[in-house]
């Protein structure tokens, strides 16, 4: 990829020299949006805390049915958004990953939306080209919208095997299905999301090629648990309350939480198309401030029971309070024998710089999307992630709501460390490329 600044990115990204520089999207779904309303539809803006105006109070923010959206609804239903000037929001349930990719691509002008909680991958792929019109779709990172809360989970077929973070017990299985002419089926959310990657990296680790030794099939999220009650899969890996929910019907058991394979690491993300925060840069500030207050109340304790409430409503994640409270407080029951109780591994919001996107971060995941032949091998990755990660925005919303605390010193939180031994240097991601021995790259 040229050098390129955001400026001229947005200009560029469209035009048919940039579009060859990388690798064409997946296929679709059909498009589908139901919003839910705003809080004061049709209001005026009014200024949010630094004084400014936004120049629009309407967004349509798009979202998939998994706990880590808290942040999006959250800001809608305790009236964040609205506080901030941004009286005019909505907050829709996608049926899919796919669908929210199409969304994204249509913008609101055309029916879809403008932005979204979304698989932290996702807007970088759409940046090189990874489209439904197979065109560069430029977008923003605005901030993480958590870290860990997901989990690798596996029928109850595979209980006496007793797999955890060791894939490679695995091993004797997928060959004895090989052998008769079938694969292990591993379900994951999106080609090259977050459930993908931590689903190869844990079964890479374990000495098994995802690429030839099972077969990788992408479900909704919400369609996990299902899938699995009707032995289409052996294995997902999704996020909360999915793997919970899994448990409590007894249909299978976690085999690893992803906090284990990489503890604190980042998950979901707020993007926005670049055009959109082009134009409404105040509006964007304000969308971002009221998500990070939103964010700080999800990880008060004190409201917890009432965040998951919310949460278990038909029109947002629609399953039971107890399925999404007991982990969202860091007490698992793995559904093999092991629990834990008041655990880290619970899906953090704001504490312990969860929201502030890292650079470092999002170079992890274009690296491991080279890898498995997501992204092209020659993508470079600085530059990409450069033009895409907009953490300048996320520490002016900081600033804005008082929080100037919270702003990391650096934009990395150093070589990262994962449960096989691996360090990740993210100034160093050709090194950590080469030095992987089951890749597809």
């Amino acid at each position: 990829m040229s050098k390129l600044t955001r400026r001229n990115f947005l200009a560029t990204a469209g035009a048919a020299t940039a579009a060859t520089a990388f690798i064409h999207g997946c296929t679709s779904t059909t498009t589908n949006t139901s919003a839910s309303p705003s809080a004061a539809a049709g209001a005026s803006p009014s200024p949010v805390s630094n004084g400014a105006v936004p120049e629009t109070a309407t967004a349509k923010l798009g979202f998939i049915a998994l706990t880590d959206c808290a942040p999006l609804v959250v800001a809608l239903e305790k009236g964040y958004f609205a506080k901030y000037g941004m009286t005019d929001v909505s907050v829709g349930k996608q049926t899919s990953w796919a669908v929210t990719r199409d969304n994204l691509e249509l913008g609101s002008a055309n029916g879809g939306i403008d932005g979204a909680h979304i698989l932290s991958p996702m807007p970088y792929q759409f940046a090189s080209g990874k489209t439904k019109n197979n065109k560069p779709l430029p977008m923003y990172v605005l901030a993480r919208l958590n870290t860990d809360g997901q989990g690798i989970s596996l029928s109850n077929e595979f209980k006496a095997l007793k797999v955890g973070a060791d894939s490679s017990l695995l091993k004797p299985v997928i060959e004895q299905r090989k052998a008769a002419g079938q694969k292990f089926k591993a379900a994951v959310t999106f080609p090259g999301g977050n459930h993908d990657l931590w689903t190869r990296y844990w079964l890479a680790a374990g000495g098994i090629n995802p690429e030839t030794d099972v077969d990788i099939v992408v479900i909704p999220p919400p369609q996990m648990v299902a899938n699995m009650e009707s032995k289409t899969m052996d294995a997902f890996c999704v996020g909360e309350p999915w793997p919970g929910r899994l448990v409590s019907k007894k249909l299978g058991y976690t085999a690893v939480t992803t906090g284990e394979i990489w503890k604190g690491h980042p998950e979901k993300a707020f993007t926005m198309r670049a055009d959109w925060v082009d134009k409404n840069p105040k509006a964007t500030q304000a969308l971002v401030m009221a998500i990070q207050e939103a964010q700080i109340w999800c990880d008060d304790d004190a409201n917890k029971q009432e965040m998951c409430e919310i949460l278990s409503k038909d029109k947002y994640v629609k399953a039971p309070v107890k399925d999404i409270l007991e982990r969202s407080k860091g007490n698992f029951d793995f559904g093999d024998g092991r629990t834990l109780e008041k655990s880290d591994l619970l899906m953090k919001f704001w504490r312990e710089s969860a929201s502030f996107p890292f650079k470092s971060h999002d170079t992890w995941f274009v690296t491991e999307n080279m890898r498995w032949g997501k992204l092209p091998a020659d993508t470079d990755v600085k530059k990409l992630v450069d033009a895409v990660n907009r953490e300048d925005i996320w520490k002016d919303a900081a600033k804005a709501i008082g929080q100037s605390a919270a702003i990391p010193a650096k934009d990395t939180r150093g070589v990262e460390s994962f449960f096989d031994g691996t360090k990740f240097d993210f100034e160093k991601p050709a090194d950590y490329l080469k030095e992987l021995k089951i890749k597809k790259i």
